[in-house]
């Protein structure tokens, strides 16, 4: 008997010895956002600090935002990126604009990052949604999560089809348009201030319009992504505080990273990034947490 153990437990252990290990990175690849936004800024302070304490070569890539970022993720070519909670949820369960492609399962989160404001920027003239008809709108790029919530916003104020004359553009194109006079508002989802838009009222008058108790609530009923917030005064020159709608930043890994690799970046940008910490980076995240990230929120005891 001990002679068939031995025959057994020899070839267990030697197909144990031959698994596949993911390679550990070398270098990364972020996908941010439009180089006039956060997440691209923001990208590019999470670089160096994975560059001097992981070693590895951190490059940023400015492009069209959230869904176009998981697109990037699920075809191998990004390794982190930048997506909005809403957008996010609607790829991991295949719905709203990734019903057409059914579940995205190719990434998981890393950590929550900060509020996304909802701006709807727009000319001095107009001072409500209301007074957004018939004007030159653009409600951001195809693809991206802030052309999402302005649709769900125009909804929720009571716009139709064809209500606006509507263009899509990113933020940067969106502020030279503007300032320009080619169109009278903007949409643009990122935290506040956005320097597109804080350039925009250093120069100009500009109003940011207010969304009112009534449409808040019907918005964030709706759409349970949505938290109220706030611009305060001063943020961007000239602009009161403004009562508005925000969605959440998240950082989101492609799941075939090395768990190690994952743990280490996740452990790197919350210890070396003032505005964050652990408890706060795992709220507001309706999809599953890689499994890096989430051995670190363990050992913080944010997570069970």
């Amino acid at each position: 008997m001990r002679k068939i153990y031995l025959l057994f437990i020899i070839p267990f252990f030697l197909v144990q010895g031959c698994e596949k290990k993911t390679p550990r990175l070398s270098a990364a690849r972020i996908a941010s956002g439009n180089n006039m936004g956060n997440y691209f800024a923001y990208a590019n302070s999470i670089a160096p600090i994975l560059g001097e304490k992981m070693g590895i070569d951190v490059s940023v890539l400015s492009t069209a935002a959230s869904m176009a970022n998981i697109a990037l993720l699920e075809e191998g070519r990004a390794e982190f990126a930048f997506v909005q909670n809403d957008v996010m949820t609607y790829a991991h369960n295949g719905t709203n604009l990734f019903s057409h492609l059914g579940p995205q399962n190719r990434f998981a989160a890393v950590a929550g990052l900060y509020d996304e404001v909802c701006h709807i920027v727009a000319s001095e003239e107009i001072k409500e949604a209301a007074e957004l008809k018939g004007r030159r709108v653009s409600i951001g790029e195809e693809g991206s999560g802030t052309a999402l919530n302005a649709a769900q916003i125009l909804e929720t104020f009571g716009f139709a089809a064809g209500d606006i004359i509507e263009s899509r553009y990113g933020f940067s194109d969106s502020a030279r348009l503007f300032a320009a006079g080619e169109i009278d508002a903007f949409f643009c989802t990122a935290g506040a201030p956005v320097p597109a838009v804080r350039s925009l009222a250093d120069s100009m008058r500009i109003n940011i319009i207010p969304f009112g108790e009534a449409r808040s609530r019907l918005l964030t009923s709706n759409y349970p992504y949505y938290t109220p917030a706030k611009i305060l005064a001063g943020v961007y020159e000239g602009v009161n505080e403004t009562n508005v709608i925000a969605v959440k930043a998240v950082l989101v890994a492609r799941a075939d990273i090395a768990e190690e690799d994952v743990y280490e970046v996740t452990k790197n940008i919350i210890e070396n990034i003032s505005t964050l910490n652990a408890e706060s980076a795992v709220q507001g995240i309706p999809v599953p947490f890689h499994k890096g990230a989430l051995r670190y929120y363990r050992e913080q005891n944010v997570i069970k």
